[in-house]
């Protein structure tokens, strides 16, 4: 098969597309042939040497995928073994960036009714990421206020249709005018230009200074004081990426105290299959009839084909994609 390959860590022109054997299913898991794959930043940071794979991943690039089950490994139930030929889209520990694909059974999903494949593949990384951040770790509650940061990106504007579907009251930041309106458009009840607007004293105008029950954080140490002075009693913060830094400077402890304040951080890529497991039946139960009414769907900003996955990751680190950017296997 035609895979990913990085010769050291560096650039988007380290990679290269590689002959390597087709992995073979272990215990638990399909072999999928891979129509299309999602980006997501853990692939760049990976890339560049910062997010080496877990032990026991693959160490090709890839952690969403959409495709067809070819084969199943040994030791599958025979009532839960997923047909040959079903198609599912995935969360990959590892190896989404290739021509098949070895992935965990339980973290399969159906494509919702309707999609293709790439629609499909712009949704497991993100789509479990924000299910397991709002909803199994902040427990959002419907009535709550959340605020989003990079609501224009894969994540954000994911995580303002899921708050709305919830019931929840999503607000957002991104980086110009034109990706705020995007994140109104896609339900958020107000967007912050953080370049131009400081999003402690907006927040702040728009709760009557009562604050935000919870925050999806994708920016980290920078962020971190400002976003303690954004949460109302009882919030949590969820901090899922650290795109500004790891440290932080002159936070003030006591307003977690005296504010009974949350502060928590996840990663999604070690957790155990059973927890990811667990992610993907709630998200069949609840997020996967909304996609079928196409009452929340995919923002995908561009398409390319496998052999361009460099230019992939040169938009991808530019920064001016609104949404999802997917690779299609089937393109020449």
């Amino acid at each position: 098969m035609h895979a990913v390959t990085i010769g050291e860590p560096g650039g988007p022109e380290v990679m290269a597309l590689t002959d390597l054997p087709l992995p073979e299913p272990g215990p638990g898991e399909v072999l999928v042939r891979v129509l299309a794959a999602g980006l997501n930043r853990p692939d760049l940071m990976q890339r560049q040497g910062l997010y080496p794979p877990p032990p026991g991943a693959s160490p090709i690039l890839g952690l969403e995928i959409a495709g067809e089950i070819v084969a199943t490994g040994p030791g599958m139930p025979g009532k839960t073994a997923p047909a040959i030929g079903t198609r599912v889209c995935a969360l990959a520990n590892g190896g989404g960036y290739a021509e098949y694909c070895a992935v965990p059974a339980g973290q399969c999903l159906p494509w919702p009714d309707g999609y293709d494949a790439i629609r499909a593949a712009a949704l497991p990384e993100t789509f479990f990421t924000v299910w397991s951040n709002l909803v199994m770790t902040a427990h959002l509650a419907a009535g709550e206020r959340v605020l989003i940061h990079g609501g224009s990106g894969g994540i954000g504007t994911a995580a303002i249709q899921v708050a709305r579907a919830l019931g929840a009251v999503p607000y957002a930041t991104a980086g110009s005018a034109d990706k705020c309106a995007q994140c109104v458009e896609l339900g958020a009840e107000a967007a912050i230009d953080y370049r131009h607007e400081d999003f402690v004293d907006r927040i702040a105008a728009l709760t009557d200074k009562r604050g935000v029950d919870v925050i999806l954080d994708v920016i980290g140490g920078p962020y971190l004081e400002r976003n303690l002075r954004c949460l109302a009693p009882d919030g949590r913060l969820v901090i899922i990426a650290l795109q500004g830094g790891a440290r932080a400077q002159e936070v003030g402890l006591a307003r977690i105290m005296t504010r009974r304040l949350t502060v928590t951080g996840t990663t999604l890529r070690p957790r155990d299959g059973a927890y990811k497991a667990r992610i993907a039946q709630g998200l069949r139960e609840t997020i996967w009839p909304l996609l079928a009414k196409r009452t929340i769907a995919p923002l995908i900003h561009a398409t390319f084909p496998f052999a361009q996955v460099v230019e992939a990751h040169k938009l991808m680190e530019s920064g001016v994609h609104s949404g999802k950017i997917v690779l299609d296997m089937q393109a020449g």
